[in-house]
Parts: C-alpha cells; sequence; structure tokens
C-alpha cells in the first residue's frame, strides 16, 4: 500500500456561496426496495422504464430527472445557463442525448461515479465567479447498461465477488443559484488521482479508498477544521469494505472518523439484499444526495454536510490491457 503526500492548499472558499435551490432524483425497483425508498421522488417498477433498451431506459430517467429539479426551482429550461453533467456509458450517451432534448448550453463531464460532485464543484465556479445566475447539475447511472459495459451480460448469469458492489440505477439533479434559499455550498475540495496499485475490478472500495481518504485529509488540513465541524460525512460509493478502509487511513494520520462518516453505498441498499460490498454508479451519491441528504438539511438535522463524490477511472480496455485502477475523489462542503 502507498502512502498519502501532502500538499499544498487546494481548497476554494467561495466569496459568494451558490445557493442548492432545489434538486430531485429518481431510482429504480431494486433501490425503491432500500431503506432510502420514501427520500425518492419517483421510483420505478421495471428497469426498462417503458423503453426497448436499458441505455434508452437510463436517457429517459435522466431528463425526467432534470426536468423535475428544474420545475421545483420554479423555473424553465430557457432560465438555466448551462447543464453540467455525465453518466457511465461510453461517450456520456444517456447525457449527450438528454442534452440534446433539453437544449440547455452543455458542458459534459465524466469523473466516473465521482461526477455529480466534479459537476457541483465546477458549477458553484461558475456561479461564484459571476458568469451564471443558474447551473442546473446531475448524474445518473443504471445497473444492467453499467454491467453490460464493464463487467459481462447480467444474462450470463456470471458470480460476483463479495467484495463486489450494485450499480444503482437512478439519476439525480441539482439546481444552482447565485441568490435563494437553501444550503449554500461553501468550500470545495477538487481531488488528486490516487493509485494504490489496486488491479481488482470486483474490489471498486479499495481502489477509490485512497483517493477519498487524501482529499478529506486534504479538505481538513486546507480549512483548518476537524471532522466535528461536520453534522455528517458522506463517501460516494466506497460500500462497507472501502468505507473502512478510509476509516484505517485516515487514523494512520491521527484523524479518528466516528459515526458520522457515512458511505452513500451502504445507506442505499440493506443487507437483506443481496448487493454484497454496497451501491455504486453515479447515481449511487447522486440519488442519496439529491434526496437523504438534502430533504436532512431541510429538516434541520444536518447542519453541515461533507460530500466526498469518489470514482474508478478505469475502462473496460484498461481492464483489459492489465493496468490497476486509478482513483478520484472530489469534496464539496454544503451548510445551512
Amino acid at each position: 500500500m502507498g502512502a498519502l503526500k501532502k500538499q499544498g492548499l487546494q481548497t476554494v472558499v467561495f466569496s459568494k456561496p451558490p445557493v442548492i435551490v432545489a434538486s430531485a432524483c429518481m431510482a429504480g425497483p431494486k433501490e425503491a426496495e432500500g431503506p432510502l425508498k420514501k427520500t425518492f421522488d419517483k421510483t420505478l417498477e421495471d428497469m426498462y422504464y417503458g423503453e426497448k433498451t436499458w441505455e434508452k431506459a437510463e436517457q429517459k430517467i435522466f431528463q425526467e430527472t432534470l426536468e423535475l429539479a428544474i420545475n421545483k426551482a420554479s423555473l424553465t429550461s430557457d432560465k438555466i445557463d448551462y447543464l453540467l453533467a455525465g453518466d457511465l456509458s461510453n461517450q456520456i450517451i444517456a447525457t449527450n442525448f438528454t442534452a440534446r432534448n433539453l437544449g440547455i448550453p452543455f458542458l459534459g463531464l465524466y469523473g466516473a461515479c465521482s461526477t455529480l460532485y466534479e459537476s457541483l464543484i465546477l458549477g458553484s465556479m461558475l456561479i461564484d465567479g459571476g458568469y451564471a445566475r443558474y447551473v442546473l447539475v446531475g448524474a445518473s447511472s443504471h445497473y444492467a447498461t453499467a454491467e453490460r459495459q464493464f463487467r459481462f451480460p447480467i444474462e450470463q448469469g456470471v458470480q460476483r465477488a463479495m467484495s463486489a458492489q450494485w450499480t444503482v440505477t437512478g439519476a439525480g439533479a441539482i439546481v444552482l443559484a447565485a441568490q435563494g434559499e437553501g444550503p449554500r455550498i461553501t468550500h470545495a475540495t477538487v481531488g488528486r488521482v490516487i493509485d494504490f496499485g489496486e488491479g481488482d475490478a470486483s474490489d471498486m472500495g479499495a481502489a477509490m479508498a485512497p483517493a477519498a481518504a487524501d482529499t478529506l485529509l486534504r479538505h481538513l488540513s486546507d480549512t483548518g477544521r476537524t471532522t466535528a465541524d461536520y453534522s455528517l460525512i458522506a463517501s460516494g460509493d466506497l460500500g462497507k469494505y472501502g468505507r473502512e478502509l478510509v476509516v484505517r487511513l485516515a487514523e494512520e494520520q491521527a484523524v479518528k472518523l466516528s459515526d458520522t462518516y457515512v458511505d452513500c453505498g451502504v445507506l442505499v441498499f440493506d443487507e437483506s439484499q443481496d448487493t454484497h460490498a454496497g451501491g455504486s454508479g453515479c447515481a449511487c451519491s447522486a440519488v442519496v444526495t439529491c434526496g437523504y441528504i438534502l430533504n436532512g438539511m431541510k429538516e434541520g438535522w444536518i447542519k453541515t454536510f461533507l460530500g466526498i463524490g469518489t470514482g474508478a477511472l478505469l475502462s473496460p480496455c484498461s481492464c483489459q490491457q492489465g493496468e490497476t485502477i486509478p482513483g478520484i475523489a472530489h469534496a464539496v462542503a454544503l451548510e445551512n
């Protein structure tokens, strides 16, 4: 295992903190059986959602989620200055086709499962810099499309390793504004690509955990904060084994993580659903953040929140060529 190295300040402190004025999320049928069902705006009865292919279903889910967020903000698409979004499909087709239909000026992003948090950071920079009044951000994934692309077609019935995670079907969207009511994005720590040599595509948590720990530690060092300054800290989709690794890596640097540190991949499913290590995918942190977490901030039991979106920067080609799996993690701090 490698060692985490400290560098200079890399956390942005927004002078005019952008406001989250609306959020929306949709989730698939398996997610609807999990503990967070009541936090989703809409759940699906089947994986096809009335379409002929899973890819078309994901695009439909994503578009409806983005439109719902716009409506909840009492806006129309022509009032949105920019759309920043992405997904896991090759060439982010779910997002590209959605952007084609919405007609909003568009910047497509790929940060793997960290995409929502990457889009939050860039959207906040646009607003804080005075380049936009409203920015729409989002991310989506689909269990069947991800399995077909990154692992094996689900028709093959390949046995999954216990360290494997279940790609969340769904989408999340957030409307950022220069002014308004809602949680404010006060800080952002842009991640570095960290690779400790993990090469097992069935153990994404281990591949991404070092990046999550690195970003967390740099965020605390840059801001002078401690974990006690946050009501809740959540990583994106490390699953239960990746979460345990982050706790160990943080303790090596004398930072103790308490029960206020959770992982979205652990929250979205429960043990009875047989997802092994938990949830993953772009939609994992997206549906948990846009539902459970932002609802908690609205209800007041979450005052301050640090979200750390995590992503495994691999491709089917890199895996077949024996490459290791680099990880990335981006952190965003929210305050009521």
